[in-house]
C-alpha cells in the first residue's frame, strides 16, 4: 500500500492529549519532561498538532484523584479553563474537552462551550460522559453513582436541554439598531420552558448563537445504551478497538444505529484511539515499545486493572489465566475489550496487566512511517475507521515523530489534508453547521 495513488475519503485525526505522555511508563523515557499544569508546554504540544494540521486537540477529564497515584491524573488543568487558553495561542486546531452530565448542570455548561466557541471563532467540541467512578460520586455529596441506566437516561435529557439552549438564539438576533435603540431582534431569542424528568430549565441562554451554533458533540463508549446515545445525538465517536475485525463490527453497528436514529451516518465520525509507536526504522519502534514495557510497574498495573474491573485481581496469581470479570455499572466496553484480548491472545494476569497499564486499553501500532500509513489506509478502505484519536506514548518525541514522519506519508498518499480548509471545526471534519 506504499504507492502514491490516492483515496477518495481522508483520515480524521485527533490528538488524545497527556501532557506527560499516554504510556504509563513515558514520562521516564523522555528527555524533556513537561508538566501537564504548564500553560507553556500544552501550548507547544497544542501548536505542534496544528503543525501536523490536526484536526482537534482533545482534553479528557476526570472529577477524582486516581487511585492508583498515575502522575497524568493526579494532576491536571481544568479542560474548559485550559482550552479557553490555548484558543488565543492557536488559529485552526479543534478544541476539545470532557465533562460530565452526571455533575454538571445543563445551562452552565451550554453557556460555557457557547462561550469557548464564541473564543475560539468556532472551534469547540464537547465530549460528552456519564462518569462511573464512585470516588467521583464522593467528590459531589454523593454516596454513590447513579445506575448504568439511570446516568444514560439524564444525559439523554442533558442533551436535549443543551441543543435547545443552544437553539432558543436565531440566526439574526443581533442587530443593532442605533436610530430605533433596539440592539436585539426580540423574537429570534427564546426561552425554551422544559420540563422533565431531571431537568427544569426556563432559558434562554445568557450569550449570543455562537459561530457553530452549537460544539461539535462527542461521545465514546460502546455499551448499548452508550451506543443508542450516540446515534441520537454524536457527531464524532471515540472507541477502542484491538482488531480490525473488532472495529468493523462497532462500525457497521453504529452506523446502522445512527440510520436508525434518522441521521445521516456521514455526519458521525468514529475514531478509534490509537498508540503508535513511531520509529525511524523498525529497529528504533520496536526498541522504543520494549524499553516502555520493561519499565510498567505491574503491581500499579493491577490496581488499574482492578479498578477497571471492579474487583481485587491482587489475590489472584500473576503468571495464572485473567479471572472472569463481574457484572459492573461503569466502563462495561473497556473490560470487554480486555477480556476479549485476553482471551485471543491467551494472555496471563500479568502480561494484561503491563498491557492495560502501558496502552490504557487501547491498540498499540509499532512500525516506521509507512507500516502506520498502511495499517490506518487498510482500517479506513476496509470500514474499521473514518479516523483516528492517536495518544503518543512519549511526550514531545513520539508527537513530533508523528507530525514529522507519519503526517508527510498520509498526504504523499492522498489520505490527508495539506493545510486547514475551513475556519470552523465543523467544516474541517466535514460535518454541516447547526
Amino acid at each position: 500500500m506504499s504507492d502514491t495513488s490516492t483515496s477518495r475519503r481522508q483520515l480524521r485525526l485527533g490528538l488524545f492529549v497527556q501532557p506527560l505522555g499516554h504510556h504509563v511508563s513515558g514520562w521516564r523515557m523522555t528527555q524533556q519532561l513537561g508538566s501537564p499544569t504548564d500553560i507553556e508546554w500544552l501550548t507547544w504540544i497544542a501548536r505542534k498538532a496544528e503543525e501536523g494540521t490536526f484536526d482537534m486537540f482533545f482534553v479528557g477529564d476526570a472529577l477524582a484523584t486516581s487511585v492508583y497515584r498515575l502522575p497524568s491524573t493526579m494532576a491536571r488543568l481544568e479542560p474548559l479553563t485550559l482550552l479557553s487558553a490555548l484558543a488565543v495561542q492557536t488559529r485552526h486546531i479543534g478544541l476539545a474537552a470532557t465533562a460530565s452530565t452526571t455533575f454538571s448542570d445543563p445551562f452552565n455548561l451550554a453557556r460555557i462551550f457557547s462561550s469557548l466557541d464564541h473564543i475560539s471563532h468556532g472551534r469547540a467540541a464537547w465530549n460528552v460522559v456519564t462518569s462511573f467512578s464512585t470516588d467521583v460520586a464522593r467528590n459531589f455529596s454523593r454516596d454513590d453513582m447513579p445506575s448504568h441506566a439511570e446516568r444514560y437516561a439524564t444525559a439523554h435529557e442533558f442533551l436535549e436541554v443543551t441543543f435547545k439552549l443552544w437553539q432558543g438564539w436565531q440566526e439574526g438576533a443581533v442587530q443593532p439598531d442605533k436610530e430605533s435603540g433596539q440592539y436585539f431582534v426580540n423574537e429570534k431569542i427564546q426561552p425554551i420552558n422544559h420540563q422533565g424528568k431531571h431537568f427544569q430549565v426556563q432559558g434562554p441562554l445568557n450569550i449570543t448563537r455562537s459561530p457553530q451554533g452549537r460544539p461539535v458533540i462527542i461521545e465514546a463508549g460502546s455499551s448499548a445504551d452508550g451506543q443508542k446515545l450516540a446515534a441520537a445525538t454524536a457527531e464524532v465517536v471515540f472507541t477502542a478497538a484491538a482488531t480490525l475485525e473488532e472495529a468493523q463490527t462497532f462500525y457497521r453497528s453504529q452506523k446502522q444505529l445512527v440510520v436508525d436514529a434518522g441521521r445521516n451516518p456521514d455526519h458521525v465520525l468514529i475514531l478509534p484511539g490509537v498508540m503508535p509507536i513511531v520509529g525511524r526504522n523498525r529497529e528504533e519502534a520496536w526498541a522504543t515499545w520494549r524499553e516502555l514495557n520493561q519499565l510498567v510497574d505491574i503491581d500499579n498495573g493491577i490496581k488499574q486493572l482492578s479498578t477497571r474491573f471492579g474487583m481485587d485481581l491482587s489475590q489472584f496469581p500473576l503468571d495464572g489465566p485473567v479471572p472472569e470479570a463481574p457484572n459492573i455499572e461503569g466502563g462495561q466496553s473497556r473490560v470487554k475489550l480486555l477480556t476479549d484480548l485476553a482471551e485471543r491472545e491467551n494472555l496471563t494476569l500479568r502480561e494484561l496487566a503491563a498491557i492495560a497499564a502501558g496502552s490504557r486499553g487501547h491498540r498499540v501500532l509499532v512500525g516506521t512511517a509507512e507500516e502506520i500509513a498502511d495499517d490506518f489506509q487498510h482500517w479506513l478502505e476496509q470500514g474499521g475507521a473514518d479516523g483516528f484519536n492517536i495518544m503518543p506514548a512519549i511526550m514531545p518525541e513520539q508527537l513530533s515523530l508523528f507530525v514529522e514522519l507519519v503526517i508527510p506519508e498520509l498526504r504523499r498518499r492522498g489520505l490527508f489534508r495539506e493545510e486547514y480548509q475551513y475556519s470552523t471545526l465543523r467544516e474541517n471534519l466535514g460535518l454541516p453547521l447547526s
